[in-house]
């Protein structure tokens, strides 16, 4: 190696140049996204309420609630309903977004984008007034989504270029999503209203109401870590695999070397 660097002394130059290069282009990104970040971070509750449903007629499956708050979830569960029957929920006041998949594990699905190009591989949710499903033994849940701009655990993200006006936008956003929506429960069976005897329904949604919003910051300490790392990883591909192919090649020369002249002495 050192005999390299002596015949080539802008190898040296070379290495110590793009280290250095490394070095003050991780600092600036670490820099730029910790002082002078233009994203911020806003946090909003999260409340997980139940709607005091009230029923439209003795002895009817069917139940009714109004909502004011900004809200991205939903979930009706019924319960003791007759196998086959059929749970609808209508919103009246806005669309909103259904998909079996909803709240399931290991489920892929996208609701932001309902009649995206790839809805034909993957599951797309419904976005209607109105959404059913089957309760196949007399049981289920049907989730929706309401709002997709809101943070579903109740912290986002926006780009502004000053902390008044990323306020404004966050306070914008949810107060956007707050609307009267009053939502109507029915089941159905065999095409005509089910009896409600017996038959249990909660509903519950979450709320969110804006908190707090700051400057989007990294933890320097730790982005200094990543660099680092990252530089030398970047040495160690750019320089340990070439000097060990190297040295592999010199050592299988030698070898050769050393068994030709055995040969020749003998």
């Amino acid at each position: 190696m050192k005999r390299s660097l002596s015949k080539n002394p802008n190898m040296l130059r070379t290495m110590i140049g793009t280290g250095l290069t490394l070095i003050i282009l991780l600092s600036y990104a670490v820099y730029s996204n910790t002082v002078d970040s233009e994203y911020y971070s806003y946090t909003t509750t999260n409340d997980h309420n139940l709607m005091e449903i009230s029923q439209e007629s003795e002895d009817t499956a069917q139940w009714y609630y109004t909502t004011y708050s900004a809200i991205t979830w939903v979930n009706f569960s019924v319960e003791n309903s007759a196998p086959g029957s059929v749970l609808t929920v209508e919103a009246e006041g806005t669309n909103w977004s259904h998909s079996p998949s909803l709240g399931l594990q290991e489920q892929s699905y996208i609701c932001n984008e309902p009649d995206s190009d790839y809805s034909k591989y993957l599951e797309t949710c419904e976005y209607s007034r109105s959404h059913s499903i089957v309760l196949e033994n007399g049981s289920g849940t049907l989730r929706g989504r309401v709002s997709l701009d809101l943070p579903i655990k109740g912290k986002g993200y926006l780009e502004s270029d000053s902390i008044i006006n990323a306020q404004d936008e966050a306070s914008d956003l949810v107060q956007s999503a707050k609307k009267t929506i009053t939502w109507k429960i029915k089941i159905e069976d065999e095409g005509q209203t089910a009896s409600s005897e017996g038959i249990l329904v909660e509903s519950e949604y979450s709320s969110h109401e804006l908190l707090e919003l700051e400057k989007f910051k990294l933890n320097p300490v730790q982005e200094t870590v990543y660099s680092f790392s990252a530089l030398v990883g970047c040495f160690f591909l750019v320089l340990v695999i070439p000097l060990m192919i190297f040295f592999s090649a010199k050592y299988r020369e030698n070898k050769n070397e050393v068994l030709r002249a055995t040969i020749e002495e003998e």
